[in-house]
């Protein structure tokens, strides 16, 4: 079995974090599933503000650990925001994901590797390591034609490594 292709970003600040999910947020179509991982601090929530500012979320985005689910209106695409953290895998089968991930927004979930059995097959799936200060390293990994389209885009830009 070969390893999953995968993109690399280096962010050595908040605003590189953003411009990195900046230019996600431009190819976004509605039913985008974006999965998000990595350690307590790591920088998950940051990310998932500077997505919500791009596509234009005029409301405060905070974690949503103890809601699991938050719903926002963007200027381009509504804006789901999950965390599964503390879910177990029948506990999140219960939820209706499925309307989220084939509705006519975006989702982004917070440790999605968690409930990884009840992933939709396409999405991108995004580890951020913190390595101190404010550095990052992004490791994507596409599922699926659209999205590894997307990455080789940014690849192309001198976005991605």
């Amino acid at each position: 079995m070969t390893a999953p292709v995968h993109f690399l970003y280096e962010a050595d600040s908040l605003e590189q974090t953003a411009e990195l999910a900046t230019a996600l947020a431009k190819r976004f179509r509605p039913g985008s599933v974006i999965t998000l991982d990595g350690d307590l601090g790591a920088g998950k929530t940051a990310f998932s503000q500077a997505v919500a500012k791009a596509l234009g979320v005029k409301d405060t985005v905070n974690s949503p650990t103890f809601t699991l689910i938050k719903e926002y209106e963007g200027e381009t695409l509504p804006f789901y925001h999950m965390d599964v953290y503390r879910l177990s895998i029948d506990e999140a089968d219960e939820l209706g994901l499925d309307e989220y991930f084939y509705g006519s927004g975006v989702t982004l979930m917070e440790w999605g590797a968690l409930i990884e059995e009840l992933l939709p097959a396409e999405r991108l799936s995004i580890t951020i390591e913190h390595r101190g200060g404010q550095e990052r390293l992004f490791r994507l990994v596409p599922h699926g034609s659209p999205y590894l389209q997307w990455c080789e885009q940014l690849k192309e830009n001198g976005i991605l490594q």
